[in-house]
């Protein structure tokens, strides 16, 4: 996991993509957030924020 990181850092710092580290940190949180929710008392109140 550790050299896909740096193979994808390189792979935005050669190409000059530095777009595209948000859009991948704010996929990475939502990710997170469904699934330390998938099953918990908070879950309906998430739904509600969409």
């Amino acid at each position: 996991m550790i050299e896909f990181l740096k193979e994808f850092w390189e792979f935005l710092r050669i190409r000059k993509k530095y777009w595209l580290l948000p859009i991948i940190i704010v996929l990475i949180v939502f990710g997170g957030l469904i699934v330390l929710t998938q099953g918990s008392a908070i879950a309906p109140f998430i739904y509600t924020i969409f």
